[in-house]
């Protein structure tokens, strides 16, 4: 199940993951609108109004600030903000409680707690949430085509199913937006590092006649998901740069905001 209103967000401010997520299992994804962050960080209208998450992307302080307390109004407990890296570190929430004032570098988190908000910061790069099928433990990744390269996804599938005890406990994954395949131009070099990791990866790979390609992100998550026994996969069709009154995008804009990607345990 995943939720279809959040008290305390103003509705067009949230996405709720169409996905086949078990009882007890709730994610959001935030969009650009609802905050209080200007310029580049803004809504996309006015410059105004931006619901920017990401700490280190040149916004004011105390605006982003203001927004992640709005945030952590609206969720369980304060999300645990991670220092993403574009690396493949997954960090473990195995206490209760509130974050410390230092977020752990990782570009994924797990936990079996209840109550406790995994996060990810994403602007063009891919989120993928997961869920054990049963609801007992939870996940989300940062996959850019560095993290895919690294196989971030497959270590965060398999740090939750070590929390779980079960190396083949079934999963269910949702991919949340991000660039799309027909705006996400990369060099061979993004090519060659993703045939390391993936058989079947060039596949994902459109050939441009400046001998550049086109990569399709979702399908290389697909891919990886696969890897390790996850077939039970939902979303990956937004696309953030050709959206952009609903999305930030790095690559449109240069300068710019922050989406976050959370999932938790209901608390019982």
């Amino acid at each position: 199940m995943s939720v279809d209103s959040v008290p305390g967000l103003p509705a067009g401010s949230f996405m709720a993951p169409d996905w086949s997520a078990p009882q007890g299992v709730r994610a959001l994804f935030t969009l650009r609108e609802g905050g209080v962050s200007r310029g580049p960080w803004g809504g996309a209208a006015s410059g105004q109004g931006g619901f920017n998450l990401g700490a280190a992307c040149g916004d004011e302080p105390a605006a982003v600030a203001d927004n992640r307390a709005r945030l952590a109004r609206a969720v369980p407990s304060a999300p645990r903000w991670l220092h993403q890296v574009h690396g493949v570190a997954v960090h473990e929430v195995l206490t209760p409680g509130r974050a410390g004032a230092t977020s752990p570098i990782a570009d994924a988190a797990v936990t079996d707690l209840p109550g406790e908000v995994c996060a990810v910061l994403v602007a063009d790069c891919l989120p993928v949430l997961l869920a054990d099928a049963r609801g007992r433990a939870v996940g989300a990744a940062h996959a850019g085509w560095r993290g895919l390269a690294g196989g971030v996804i497959e270590a965060c599938a398999a740090r939750l199913r070590a929390l779980l005890g079960e190396s083949d406990a079934p999963l269910v994954a949702w991919l949340g937006p991000c660039i799309g395949p027909g705006a996400f131009e990369v060099g061979p070099e993004v090519l060659a590092a993703m045939r390391a990791r993936l058989p079947e990866a060039e596949a994902a790979f459109v050939p441009r006649a400046s001998g550049k390609y086109l990569a399709d992100l979702p399908m290389l998550a697909r891919q990886a998901l696969a890897s390790c026994g996850v077939d039970d996969v939902w979303g990956g069709t937004a696309c953030t740069f050709s959206d952009a009154g609903r999305y930030y995008s790095y690559r449109r804009d240069g300068p710019t905001g922050r989406h976050a990607a959370l999932i938790w345990i209901e608390p019982r």
